[in-house]
């Protein structure tokens, strides 16, 4: 190798040097998580709960993915009457939506004291509002009860409201995970609006 040669070799090496690296950097970082991967990771924590048959449960693994949903808090000894309209009423969503429920669409309602509501005491709760099949009641630890509260966005920007349980939110909150499609109604509106507010995220037959 003659001197020229020499030189400009060895002027590129450490470009060459720079680039090699910054190509094992890209190789090894991990790629960005999709936007569904996103909302899980922000809104839809995987928490253990327990269902009214005293099944363990993981929301996000085992109620959540892909699946279409309702969710909303409740508590079996709510004394002003928002807990049972609200269940009341789902349960005439729940005959609306008739076959879909189980199959297509998966009804759930959480606890806001699970101190009290075991999974006993949320399956008389089912029973005595004639709950069918395909709607989960569903408790689990305190922190847990409450961290996946504050991350689905049943909160009041009020503190003193929001740390209340019998000021706590009436919506249902309803979507279509693996297309990421969400939204909340009230939980008092009319049965037939809440029903079909639920089926504007079920896919329609091609």
């Amino acid at each position: 190798m003659n001197r020229r040669r020499w030189l400009t070799a060895a002027a590129l090496a450490p470009v060459a040097g720079a680039v090699i690296a910054r190509a094992a950097d890209v190789a090894s970082t991990p790629p960005a998580p999709s936007p569904r991967e996103s909302i899980q990771a922000r809104y839809l924590p995987n928490v253990v709960l327990r269902t009214q048959d005293d099944k363990e449960v993981r929301f996000y693994d085992d109620l959540i993915r892909d699946k279409i949903v309702t969710i909303n808090f409740i508590y079996s000894t709510c004394a002003d009457g928002t807990c049972p309209l609200i269940t009341a009423n789902l349960v005439q969503v729940q005959r609306l939506l008739d076959r879909h429920v189980g199959r297509d669409i998966f009804m759930y309602s959480i606890t806001l004291n699970p101190r009290h509501d075991t999974p006993k005491v949320l399956k008389r709760y089912a029973r005595a509002y004639g709950v069918r099949p395909g709607w989960e009641f569903l408790t689990g630890q305190p922190d847990d009860i409450e961290f996946l509260r504050r991350k689905l966005r049943f909160t009041d920007v009020d503190p003193a409201i929001d740390k209340d349980p019998s000021r706590h939110s009436g919506n249902v909150r309803y979507g279509n995970e693996p297309l990421m499609q969400w939204a909340m109604c009230q939980g008092q509106a009319t049965p037939k609006y809440i029903a079909d507010s639920i089926l504007w995220v079920v896919p329609k037959p091609a």
